[in-house]
């Protein structure tokens, strides 16, 4: 030991022995040690005990840190004297080499990359390849993946613990009964027609039915409607349905009703409908809008309300309908379509559904009331609107050959047969029609299982020749004989351990599925392989393994040939899994994931709360609009600002922008003076930016500095935190201003609140503000009721001011003045700076 410590002492201080050269360290003494010395080590950095050695990663990192700073003009600061620029140059060219040349000496010997895994959404996808089961979902399942540099891409923050281990076995065991399950279960392709009337949770389940309309349906009731009128006729006892009798009277029967469902809950939904098998599906919806009167109790006058006597009349509204899965492992959406009042046929088209899932139709504009003492936000002294919903067509499953291509990777063409008895055997799940559907309050109806084997008349021949096949394709390189003899000896333990063929053949794959050759990358120090540069392209284009044109690309040695990868590139991205891409980058990049992480206050905001629709429409704008600066090769500066969105009308509503109507989400031309457009103005990422309560400046501004301009904000100093003033009599621009004057706070705040204050005219949901909200018993509440049905609570305080002035002097007075800024960076630079002699917007940050 004592050996192996003087070993290590002289190791260190070979790497203590590079000396930077006199001028070098003058040069810092002269303009850079007055804040980053001992005493002061402003950002936590002391340039005087800094040694220069770059062979040591950590050491090589500060350095580049302060070559960086310095050769974008950030340090010295602007209030202090720039260094001449042959003396800026001279100290660029003292550094410079030793760092390009420890670098180079790295990559050689230790490649660009650290070895890492797969991360969650590349193991799901790989599973989802390999299977043919678009419909898995197994990432759920995994601990957090890490971040490095906000990303879940590097090794250095993709560890594997025994935790990882034992879900990766988990997950393949699921996927693979799955795989089974499909195969087993093939009922024949039918359209079935499933009327609302026969939905128990739409009809007598909790005696949701009411049949009394001289007062508004209950908001958690149901009523019947018959074509565009309400069918108050059908006593207690009586048949809700003509039924098959009278088809043409069958098909106008609906069952109403006036709120939207909770996504966790999903009162009004099919319950007789259960998708048999997981599978694809063509799914059609049959309904209306009506309008449902106000009561006895409506403030018009009695001429008034003899006019409009029935308690149903045509709709007035076309509301948008989301369709939502339940019974799964969550609740999914699947589509959405506009309800009229003249009745229709609405066409989901295809859609993926588990095994046991079923449907859920939501008027996504409705209020979702929360006890106590709610109201309905849309109810006039003149009635509300409501949906009346006649039946729900489903045609399926649908197959292709890519239905049962799971099962014929793992046991070929050899016949799947139900075990009897005690047998050995694997369990599938399969949805077992017989069980009785659940009772009040249960959540959902549970799947049955089956028993299976897999008939082989040769174990041993059928078990080498299933794994060889299955390791070509699960693994990404060419496999050794070693993997396959190893694989092979653990199936043929399980067998003499009396297990059945097919579980041991699946105890074989699962190691497969949890060993280094597919969770890890393959790669070598120096010049990516072709089968490492395939698997490189494909985790990055796709979230998954190669696909086998791009792997055949590989074996023949073509990948690495520019003409080729740019093919494979081109073609990639035309593929529809390049969604995965484009939602997983902007998962981390803009933080979409997060999306959920935070609910709008009760109190403040509960307009917003609960407003599913709205939160959807957010993410599906960022997500449009990022997939159209890739697909057209937009510039960057489309990032920062645009004059073009994607919305919906409920989004359209929100910011304020009209003649946008219907669910559908589709690009708008904004107008000129518009204060959208780009990426920091998406709703989505203003909500990511708050806390549902709140909004900071320092959050946003950190966020734009970072995730727009790519400028690295180092921890805060240990002082106060800024606490909000929910009730309103202090701006947050008022309480920063101790932290601005505060001088080690100041050099950080100074760059993150203006781009910060530019924001601060869109609440904790994006939408525009002129006016703080506060809550105080002191103040009268603004008139209104919330998406929840409760009365607003809060009241309009101190106005937003979003002016600012950028480090350099630079003022703006709105976040459009701020845009206009940025617009103006994006002109030719020279030698580092503007073309127009001013300082873009990064360095003036």
């Amino acid at each position: 030991m004592k050996r192996c410590l003087v070993i290590l002492v002289l190791a260190t201080a070979q790497l203590c022995a590079v000396e930077l050269p006199t001028t070098t360290r003058s040069f810092l003494e002269k303009h850079c040690t007055d804040c980053h010395d001992a005493e002061t080590k402003k950002g936590g950095l002391d340039l005087t005990a800094l040694a220069f050695q770059p062979d040591d990663a950590r050491n090589f990192a500060s350095w580049v840190k302060v070559l960086d700073r310095v050769s974008a003009g950030e340090m010295p600061p602007k209030k202090k004297a720039r260094p001449a620029a042959a003396e800026l140059e001279e100290f660029k060219g003292a550094i410079q080499p030793a760092l390009l040349a420890a670098e180079q000496k790295r990559t050689a010997a230790e490649g660009r990359a650290t070895q890492r895994r797969l991360n969650g959404y590349e193991y799901e996808n790989a599973l989802r390849d390999l299977f043919s089961a678009p419909w898995l979902q197994v990432k759920g399942q995994f601990p957090d993946d890490g971040e490095a540099f906000r990303f879940n891409k590097l090794g250095d923050a993709l560890d594997v613990s025994h935790v990882h281990m034992a879900r990766y076995m988990s997950a393949a065991d699921y996927a693979m009964r799955e795989a089974l399950s499909v195969q087993w279960n093939q009922p024949p392709t039918t359209t079935r027609r499933y009327y609302a009337r026969d939905q128990r949770t739409l009809t007598t389940l909790n005696n949701k039915l009411q049949k009394d309309l001289s007062k508004p349906p209950g908001d958690r009731s149901t009523f019947l409607v018959l074509g565009t009128k309400a069918q108050t006729e059908i006593q207690k006892g009586q048949p809700l349905t003509v039924g098959d009798e009278d088809p043409a009277t069958r098909d106008e029967e609906a069952v109403g009703w006036i709120a939207s469902n909770y996504v966790t809950g999903f009162r009004y939904r099919w319950d007789g409908f259960r998708a048999p098998v997981a599978g694809r599906y063509r799914i059609r919806f049959s309904g209306n809008t009506v309008w449902v009167a106000p009561g006895n109790k409506s403030k018009r006058s009695d001429e008034e309300k003899d006019k409009t006597r029935e308690p149903i009349t045509v709709g007035r509204t076309q509301e948008p309908i989301t369709v939502y899965t339940r019974n799964g492992l969550m609740n999914r959406r699947v589509g959405g379509f506009d309800l009229t009042p003249e009745p229709a046929v609405h066409d989901l088209g295809e859609v993926w559904l588990l095994a046991n899932e079923t449907l859920v139709p939501d008027p996504s504009r409705f209020f979702r009331s929360r006890p106590p003492g709610w109201k309905n936000p849309l109810m006039t002294d003149d009635g509300g609107p409501a949906v009346a919903f006649r039946w729900m067509e489903v045609e399926g499953p649908l197959y292709d050959p890519s239905t049962t291509a799971g099962y014929h990777l793992l046991f070929g063409d050899l016949p799947l047969v139900k075990v009897e008895g005690a047998a050995p055997g694997v369990g599938i799940p399969v949805v077992d029609s017989s069980t009785p559907r659940p009772k009040s309050g249960e959540p959902a109806e549970p799947l049955g299982e089956v028993t299976v084997d897999v008939v082989s008349k040769d174990p041993k021949k059928d078990a080498e020749r299933l794994m060889r096949a299955f390791l070509e394709r699960a693994y990404r390189r060419p496999v050794s004989e070693n993997d396959v003899q190893r694989f092979l000896a653990l199936i043929e333990n399980r067998r003499a351990a009396g297990l059945s063929f097919a579980e041991s053949m699946l105890a074989g794959y699962t190691a497969v599925l949890a060993s280094p050759g597919f969770v890890f990358l393959d790669e070598k120090p120096g010049r990516l392989d072709d089968h490492a540069l395939a698997t490189r392209l494909a985790l990055f284009l796709w979230n998954s393994t190669p696909d086998e044109a791009l792997r055949a690309r590989a074996a023949r040695g073509e990948l690495h040939r520019p003409e080729v990868l740019r093919a494979e590139t081109e073609r990639m991205l035309a593929d529809v899994k390049s969604r995965r891409f484009e939602e997983a980058f902007l998962d981390y990049w803009i933080d979409l994931r997060k999306m959920e992480d935070s609910t709008p206050s009760t109190t403040l905001y509960n307009d917003y709360y609960l407003d599913d629709s709205l939160a959807e429409a957010a993410l599906l704008e960022t997500q449009l609009y990022f997939t159209e600066m890739v697909k057209r090769d937009l510039p960057a500066r489309c990032v920062v600002d645009s004059d073009f969105t994607f919305l919906n009308e409920r989004l359209a509503t929100h910011y304020g922008i009209p003649g946008v109507k219907g669910i559908a989400m589709r690009r708008v031309t904004l107008s000129p003076d518009s204060p959208r457009g780009g990426l920091m103005t998406q709703a989505s990422v203003l909500k990511v930016t708050a806390n549902g309560t709140t909004t900071s400046p320092v959050l946003r501004g950190k966020w734009i500095l970072e995730r727009i301009l790519g400028y690295e904000i180092p921890p805060p100093p240990p002082v106060a935190a800024v606490e909000p003033d929910i009730r309103g009599a202090v701006t947050i621009r008022q309480q920063l201003e101790k932290h601005r004057d505060n001088e080690s706070c100041a050099a950080c705040h100074s760059k993150m609140d203006p781009p910060g204050f530019a924001l601060e005219s869109f609440d904790v949901m994006g939408a525009w503000r002129d006016q703080y909200r506060g809550v105080s018993k002191d103040k009268p509440a603004a008139k209104g009721i919330g998406k929840n049905g409760h009365t607003f609570e809060f009241h309009y305080g101190l106005p937003v001011d979003s002016a600012g002035e950028l480090p350099d002097g630079r003022p703006f007075k709105d976040i459009r003045d701020f845009k206009r800024l940025a617009r103006e960076d994006d002109v030719p630079v020279a030698g580092g700076a503007r073309a127009d002699g001013a300082q873009p917007l990064r360095n003036a940050l």
